[in-house]
């Protein structure tokens, strides 16, 4: 607030001195033509008057004139005035309160007329600084006297208690909410209560209390309709007592979970009065009494869930039935020219007047569609997750690098195809025969679709990172990816969805199986991978086969087992295989390769055997599917009686071998051919160099 001094006024208007801005207004407002006159001639008990007024630190205003009344305010009422502040200095009451005159001039009349009053808490709509608003003010008046006694004016002190106002309707409003508040949640305690009550006594569900020792305080008439207790037979009995002993640990285990504020949901069984157990499935809560819980009873769904079990395992065997007939439709034919070949050729070494050329071509016809016939049925095995893989550490653009010469043998020499070798090591532990062969699988896959001619291009390389494939999120992390790209027809959008289903195949009769892409996500599956295609109508394909990368691992180097080996040289080998005509074969090759072996048909005969005399043995080679004991239990039994002797297991199908890898014990494939033979026996014996021979 800026003050104005007597000494900066003229001499006739230092009745003006200490008003601030409200002196500026007057001394800035033109008075010729004013009723009042200029400020010089107006009389004296206004000058005083305006005196008091302008030097008031409350909120004042001066009403002055008998006839019209004339508004003056100090600098305290500023802030009441709003728009109103820049001409109401001076100005007629009414047109300066015209929006609430009809209010005012009653009011104004009545202590003209000395009649004084005083308004507490008085509601005016009000334009102010604020805005047009609803306002509230307590009002009180002093009547100014001229110099023959008649009132000549007002001093109006006025207070705005809006804030206050609405701060005491607000604490009204807000305990009278409070009140609504209480007996709103009165009520629904009790309808709550009355609920829980009526809950209690009509729940088809179990509910008991269990207080904080443990032991049952109340439970409800459910007990008796499903269990048949009356509640005095359990109250105080333990919350374990009628629980079955296979899911006590489970049940208190959740008891105490419950008891340390977690609401843990479990099942158990709880014994029937009649002895008989019922399936309940639990939901519990702390309570400050101990513990509530709530008991449904499941024993229906635990019965129509086994039934489910044993229909879906029939359907499996169904959809295994179809499989078969459909492999038997898809499969015949190749098997069929397979056989084609071995038996033509067979007779045809027969004849006498073979000569050693024709002889030789023969026999390796016989070796060759022999070993087309042992890819097929690996791959069925694969497939079917059946066959047990033999993982290695290999650099894959190493084992990749190595079959292209004999992939451009099979995609015929219309087909241009380049090798992308990795430009660092990519390591993968895998079995080196299934990576071949899906290889093989994805480049006549390539092949085809191209009718035979085109490019095909096979690349290795490090990646990052499995990008989302199928409706599965993206994986992170060290892996490699096998990229198989053609410029053949690509792949229609209809078919996408369908190319990894096995014996799905676009291809026309006689001429697939549709086994080799699901062989190649079979093998990319059981080594903890995954394969992306990239394919659109008419612009060719790519399939990405990702494994997991090994990084820190010494590259693997050439292995020795491949290198010539001398005969068995006397070393002798309990042979175990319950087919006669496989028994013979194998021990006709042995003796052929060297060694000295003995032939039982089963695991019983074989362990008489090595409880004689074990040291008589340098290795065993078993089957795996025999009657009786199998391979996989007999090798365990050896392991753990004769830690010493070295076991090799061989096997075409064995769910054992796929479901838990080979036990830790070397695995020859079947069909085998006699070097496969040779090289495993080697590499077994070879792993006791100090162990004697037999003469």
């Amino acid at each position: 607030m800026t003050t104005i001094s007597a000494a900066t006024l003229p001499p006739h208007l230092g009745f003006l001195a200490g008003g601030g801005e409200a002196t500026q207004l007057i001394l800035a407002r033109d008075w010729t033509d004013h009723p009042l006159g200029p400020p010089e001639r107006w009389p004296a008990p206004f000058k005083t008057a305006l005196s008091l007024l302008l030097n008031s630190p409350e909120s004042m205003i001066l009403c002055w004139g008998a006839e019209e009344l004339f508004f003056f305010f100090n600098e305290t009422y500023f802030p009441l005035l709003g728009p109103r502040l820049s001409w109401a200095m001076g100005s007629r009451m009414d047109q300066v309160w015209a929006d609430a005159w009809d209010q005012a001039k009653p009011i104004i009349d009545d202590a003209f007329a000395g009649r004084s009053q005083r308004f507490t808490d008085l509601p005016w709509k009000l334009a102010t600084d604020r805005g047009a608003a609803d306002t509230w003010w307590s009002f009180s008046y002093s009547r100014v006297l001229g110099e023959t006694g008649d009132i000549v004016g007002l001093f109006i002190f006025t207070n705005e208690t809006t804030k206050r106002v609405l701060a005491d309707r607000a604490l009204a409003d807000s305990q009278e909410e409070l009140r609504a508040l209480n007996e709103d949640l009165e009520r629904q305690v009790a309808q709550r209560t009355a609920e829980r009550d009526r809950m209690w006594s009509v729940s088809p569900d179990l509910m008991v209390l269990v207080s904080h020792d443990g032991h049952w305080s109340a439970v409800n008439p459910a007990w008796t309709s499903i269990l048949g207790y009356e509640a005095h037979e359990l109250i105080g009995l333990h919350a374990t007592a009628l629980v079955h002993a296979a899911d006590i640990a489970a049940s208190s285990g959740a008891l105490a979970t419950a008891q340390a504020g977690t609401l843990p949901t479990f099942e158990n069984r709880i014994r029937h009065k009649d002895g008989s157990y019922r399936w309940m499935q639990w939901v519990a809560a702390p309570t400050e009494d101990g513990v509530f819980a709530i008991g449904r009873h499941i024993t229906d769904a635990k019965e129509a869930e086994e039934q489910l079990r044993l229909a879906t395992e029939q359907l499996n065997q169904a959809q295994k039935m179809e499989a078969i007939g459909q492999l038997t439709g898809g499969v015949a034919h190749d098997f069929n020219n397979l056989l084609t070949i071995i038996r033509g050729s067979v007779e045809l070494l027969r004849r006498d007047t073979l000569t050693p050329e024709k002889r030789s071509r023969y026999i390796e016809a016989i070796a060759d569609t022999a070993e087309r016939a042992a890819k097929l049925t690996g791959q069925l095995l694969a497939f079917a997750r059946r066959q047990a893989l033999t993982p290695e550490l290999l650099d894959v653009g190493v084992a990749v690098g190595s079959i292209v010469e004999m992939v451009q043998t099979l995609v015929g020499s219309r087909v241009s195809l380049r090798f992308r070798p990795p430009a660092e090591c990519c390591l993968a532990e895998v079995d080196r025969s299934q990576l071949e062969t899906a290889v093989v699988n994805l480049a006549i896959n390539g092949r085809d679709a191209m009718q035979g001619k085109g490019e095909l291009t096979i690349a290795v390389a490090p990646a990052d990172r499995i990008p989302s494939l199928r409706g599965h999120h993206g994986i992170n992390g060290d892996f490699l990816v096998i990229s198989v790209s053609d410029t053949g027809s690509g792949i229609a959008a209809a078919d996408l969805p369908h190319i990894f289903e096995p014996f799905f195949t676009t291809k026309d009769v006689g001429k697939g199986t549709g086994l080799g892409l699901s062989q190649v996500i079979g093998f990319a599956k059981q080594s903890g991978g995954d394969v992306d295609v990239d394919s659109e109508s008419g612009r060719g394909a790519t399939f990405s086969l990702y494994l997991p990368r090994i990084l820190d691992r010494d590259t693997p180097g050439d292995n020795d087992d491949d290198a010539e080996a001398p005969d068995g040289g006397g070393s002798s080998v309990l042979l175990v295989e319950d087919n006669e005509d496989v028994g013979r074969f194998a021990k006709t090759a042995l003796d052929e390769l060297g060694y000295r072996s003995v032939l039982v048909g089963n695991a019983t005969a074989a362990l008489a055997l090595l409880d004689e005399d074990a040291s008589r043995f340098d290795v065993v080679f078993s089957d795996v599917v025999m009657p009786g004991m199998n391979g996989v239990d007999l090798a365990a039994t050896i392991r753990a009686r004769h830690p010493a002797l070295r076991v090799i297991l061989t096997s075409g199908y064995s769910h054992v071998l796929a479901e838990n890898a080979q036990h830790g014990f070397e695995l020859l494939h079947k069909p085998y051919s006699v070097e496969q033979l040779s090289r495993a026996l080697r590499k077994a014996i070879g792993w006791l160099p100090g162990r004697r021979r037999h003469p």
